[in-house]
């Protein structure tokens, strides 16, 4: 009789292991909801500007604790939504749109009397529609993105930027990011009149670059404009 037991025992283990849980009955007669879907990408795009503007402040203080605390930038954030917007429409990622447009020229056709500094970030990333778009986790990348980048690094770390705006949009299955950078918008010597855009390579270069000559008329009284825009 024992051996018969035995046999009984394992094949009501054997049965055991192949029943259905109560949660694989639930979700054959429909009892138990789906995942919910993602969110969608473009409703998430403001929470992503938030929290790359975020990430960015508190890893530029870990580089440089010196550096000028960074103030959001209506302006800069407009400029800077114009430029990922337009790379997301029209799937490109480069400091000029194939028209031409750049931060600069944008910046300088809506303010002429921008004086300063002016730097940008742009990155791109994927998605999958299963699995959406994490704010965290992508901002995150971004920041990782640039911080592997020495010219990026540089210009989120460049102590003298005190403003700054950040801009993404989506398309298809990409998000595309600006991020712009600048000292102060129309102030010094100069604010009121034209100003002027020139690049340089780095934020570095651009604030050890001569200071332009004045025009003849001003020679002598005044030293000239330090302060030039890269874009």
């Amino acid at each position: 009789m024992r051996p018969l037991a035995l046999a009984l025992s394992l094949l009501l283990l054997a049965g055991c292991t192949g029943m259905p849980g109560m949660s694989d009955v639930k979700q054959s007669v429909g009892l138990t909801p789906a995942p919910p879907a993602p969110p969608d990408p473009k409703s998430q795009m403001p929470a992503l500007e938030e929290r790359i503007a975020a990430l960015v402040q508190e890893q530029r203080l870990k580089l440089d604790p010196a550096a000028k605390p960074l103030a959001i930038d209506s302006e800069l954030s407009r400029i800077a939504r114009q430029r990922a917007e337009d790379m997301a429409a029209k799937h490109y990622l480069a400091h000029a749109a194939p028209n031409g447009d750049t931060s600069a020229s944008l910046l300088m056709a809506e303010d002429k009397t921008f004086q300063g500094l002016l730097g940008e970030n742009l990155a791109a990333q994927h998605y999958t529609k299963q699995s959406g778009v994490a704010v965290d986790d992508f901002a995150q990348r971004f920041l990782d993105t640039w911080l592997d980048s020495a010219p990026h690094r540089e210009n989120l770390s460049f102590a003298d930027y005190n403003r700054t705006g950040v801009g993404a949009a989506v398309n298809g299955d990409t998000v595309y990011v600006a991020q712009l950078f600048a000292t102060d918008l129309g102030q010094g010597p100069n604010a009121g009149k034209s100003g002027a855009v020139t690049s340089f390579d780095s934020p570095k270069a651009a604030k050890d670059a001569p200071a332009p000559a004045p025009p003849e008329r001003l020679r002598g009284a005044i030293n000239g404009d330090k302060s030039q825009s890269t874009p």
